[in-house]
């Protein structure tokens, strides 16, 4: 068996403002990949498509691009979160890990489109078919954030850590692009 089949990191972006918002290029996913993949880790970063005007069907498709299996570590930032839980959901897939980084739920009550990306049920049996949850958070994160953890830690359980300072953990939030309390639970 490949040492690779034990690690297995697929990482999902959050989504954007606008089409020409790269974001979640210029924080802390690079970093991670290139940390992890010096410990033999394979790590995945799929593209998400239109991340301006998600759309649920369009991130599945690219997101099963990935072999996704019990060995595998789910990390989601911000909206690639909810498109996480709601997959694990649909799916009932198995896996190592899941972390929520900054989770996000809300959406504007007139943003149609967003609302039919957020608004499905939580299944609460992922907590069974995933061996740990971990969400950080942070002090300073948004109140749509902070409602958008509590509705996750609800249905899902897990740790939650809660990290001084960093915002929303975008570059600008966080103030560097290295994030190694979260390497630290992933190894």
């Amino acid at each position: 068996m490949s040492i690779f089949t034990k690690n297995k990191v697929v990482i999902v972006h959050g989504c954007t403002s606008d089409k020409n918002d790269l974001t979640f290029n210029k924080h802390w996913m690079p970093w991670l990949k290139k940390e992890l993949e010096k410990l033999n880790f394979k790590v995945k970063i799929p593209k998400m498509p239109e991340t301006w005007k998600p759309n649920y069907n369009k991130f599945k498709k690219e997101f099963e691009k990935n072999k996704i299996d019990e060995d595998t570590i789910l990390i989601g930032h911000s909206c690639g979160c909810a498109f996480i839980v709601r997959w694990l959901g649909e799916t009932k897939q198995k896996i190592k890990k899941l972390i929520l980084i900054a989770p996000w739920k809300i959406y504007d009550k007139d943003d149609k489109i967003r609302k039919e990306f957020y608004n499905y049920k939580i299944d609460e049996n992922i907590k069974k078919r995933v061996k740990e949850i971990i969400m950080f958070t942070s002090n300073n994160e948004e109140e749509d954030g902070k409602k958008s953890l509590k509705i996750f830690q609800k249905e899902l359980g897990g740790k939650i850590i809660e990290l001084k300072n960093k915002g929303h953990y975008a570059f600008e939030d966080m103030g560097s692009e290295e994030f190694p309390e979260l390497l630290k639970e992933i190894i």
